[in-house]
C-alpha cells in the first residue's frame, strides 16, 4: 500500500492507504479527524471542504496519494491553541449563520478561501455567488452571508472586532 505524507493542522503524519483513499476518508478515518463532513458523495455539497496548501478544495475530489507532501489544513486546525476562533468561526457563531451545523465546517472553509481571494471585499451577491459550491439544506443563506461579510473586514484589518449580530 502506498503510504501518504501530509501535514494536517501543523502536525505531520505519514499513513498507509489503499491507492483510491480518498483525503477526506484520510482524514476522517486514519486520523480521526471528523470535523470534515460527507454529504453527498458526489462533490457537489461542499460539506467536505478543507484547504490543501491554502486552496479550498473539496476533499471528496482528490485522493490522499494526490496530497502526498501537502499542507491540509481542517475546521480543526482553525482556532489557536489556546481556544480562540478564526475570525470566520467567530462571525458565524455571533451571526448565528448555523441551524443543523453540518455544512457549517465546510461552509467556513470555504468562506475562508473566497476572502482570501477577494481582499478588497465582496458585495452580497458576490459572496452568494462564491458560495455556489456549497448547500446548506436549513439557514437559508442569509446569516451565512451576514457572517462572511461581517468576517471579511476583519480578516482584511478593516474592523478590530466583529459587529454584533442584530437583535
Amino acid at each position: 500500500m502506498p503510504s501518504v505524507s501530509l501535514t494536517v493542522n501543523g502536525q505531520p503524519h505519514s499513513v498507509e492507504v489503499e491507492g483510491r483513499t480518498l483525503l477526506v476518508e484520510l482524514l476522517r478515518e486514519k486520523l480521526r479527524l471528523t470535523g470534515t463532513h460527507v454529504g453527498c458523495d458526489t462533490s457537489q455539497c461542499g460539506a467536505c471542504v478543507v484547504h490543501v496548501d491554502g486552496e479550498s478544495v473539496k476533499s471528496c475530489t482528490i485522493l490522499a496519494v494526490q496530497a502526498d507532501g501537502s499542507a491540509v489544513t481542517t475546521i480543526e486546525g482553525l482556532a489557536a491553541p489556546d481556544g480562540t476562533l478564526h475570525p470566520m468561526q467567530e462571525a458565524f457563531r455571533e451571526y448565528h449563520a448555523l441551524q443543523c451545523g453540518f455544512c457549517t465546517p465546510g461552509m467556513v472553509m470555504s468562506a475562508i478561501d473566497l476572502v482570501k481571494k477577494h481582499p478588497d471585499g465582496m458585495s452580497e451577491h458576490e459572496i452568494r455567488e462564491g458560495l455556489e459550491g456549497n448547500l446548506c439544506r436549513c439557514t437559508g443563506y442569509h446569516n451565512i452571508v451576514k457572517a462572511i461579510a461581517a468576517a471579511q473586514e476583519v480578516i482584511h484589518g478593516r474592523r478590530e472586532t466583529l459587529a454584533p449580530a442584530e437583535a
